[in-house]
């Protein structure tokens, strides 16, 4: 490379995304080029130096689940009751009267292997359930 080059990549090491962003914008709009269509982009390319700031959205990952019961066949209640019973501290009025207003949640906050396995249990007593 020649040291122009050399030069002008060391300068980009120091910019942060936002500039690096108005860089590919005005250079788009000066020569006429998308870059978007490229094999390079411009999230492919490293961007080191102690100076280069990141400010992305970090999607974080769900780690809490609700388990809401939808419906309940009238000919699978009793089964359905049964069931939450075991699987919550609730007497058989408040499980009997949960089951009366849906949709709920039975479970909250639970991790998403105990709320899969919750949902398998449910079901297969009949109730229809849904996990957010």
């Amino acid at each position: 490379m020649s040291e122009k080059v050399e030069k002008i990549i060391e300068e980009l090491k120091n910019i942060s995304l936002l500039e690096a962003s108005q860089l590919v914008s005005r250079i788009e709009e000066t020569f006429g080029v998308d870059v978007s269509s490229s094999r390079l982009s411009v999230s492919s390319v490293p961007i080191s130096g102690a100076s280069t700031k990141v400010e992305e959205d970090v999607t974080e990952e769900k780690t809490e689940f609700n388990v809401i019961i939808t419906d309940v066949p009238a000919s699978k209640r009793i089964t359905v009751i049964k069931v939450i019973r075991t699987l919550t501290s609730l007497g058989l009025k408040e499980a009997k009267d949960l089951i009366e207003t849906l949709p709920k949640p039975i479970l909250e906050n639970v991790t998403k292997e105990r709320a899969d396995e919750v949902k398998k249990l449910l079901e297969e007593a009949g109730a229809i359930i849904a996990i957010n």
